[in-house]
């Protein structure tokens, strides 16, 4: 067991709320999927020439579209929660690995965390962070001999997938009008909506795994 100095704080709390967050991020998600298959069910129809053109469409999804605006805002506001929760969780679980004396570590908790808002380093600089806090908090002392887990690749192709699909409804959003450009805008808005289901489930399992780690060395 190693020996935990006194700046050692605990994830519980952290960890239980980013649960909870992450927990309504796919509800979210869920939702969103419902309507938006509503929206491509209308979409569709209109393409298929049931409608006479699309303002009559959207006319009967009139009630859809205003849902997904509401879950878009409710969308919006849980990824700024799970942000303000995710990066403290980050910094202290970085943190505690050297209280239990992991040594030589390359990134600080600060820079574990600023990384993401660094162009091009954004794209591998927080994985090698988040991967040292794994390996140091499974091995502290002995961290070089401590083995990885497959979810961590996971967690992070998820991650980057998630923002690939991002930029592309925002580009999208701003220009479609054509129905191809609507349709298409749809479907990625689904598919976004699945990998942001799955990133949501991978990076609370990932959590959970360090917290169980770091609660185990106490």
């Amino acid at each position: 067991m190693s020996t935990i100095k006194a700046g050692f704080k605990s994830l519980e709390k952290l960890s239980k709320w980013i649960r909870y967050v992450l927990y309504a991020q796919i509800l979210i998600a869920v939702l969103a999927i419902i309507f938006q298959f509503i929206e491509y069910q209308l979409l569709a129809a209109f393409d298929q020439g049931v409608y006479s053109s699309l303002p009559a469409a959207y006319a009967d999804a009139e009630l859809a579209i205003n849902i997904l605006q509401i879950i878009g805002i409710a969308s919006l506001l849980a990824f700024i929660a799970s942000a303000l929760l995710i990066l403290p969780w980050i910094y202290r679980a970085n943190s505690n690995a050297r209280q239990f004396g992991a040594q030589k570590m390359n990134y600080t908790p600060a820079w574990s965390i600023a990384y993401y808002f660094i162009p091009v380093f954004n794209l591998w600089k927080p994985y090698q962070a988040m991967k040292e806090i794994w390996l140091a908090s499974n091995n502290p002392v002995e961290q070089r001999f401590s083995k990885s887990t497959p979810i961590l690749p996971i967690w992070w192709t998820l991650w980057l997938i998630s923002n690939l699909l991002g930029q592309s409804i925002f580009r999208l959003s701003a220009s479609a009008e054509k129905l191809p450009e609507l349709i298409n805008l749809n479907l990625i808005s689904q598919s976004s909506n699945v990998i942001d289901i799955l990133l949501a489930i991978v990076t609370y399992k990932m959590i959970k795994m360090i917290h169980r780690m770091q609660s185990s060395d106490q």
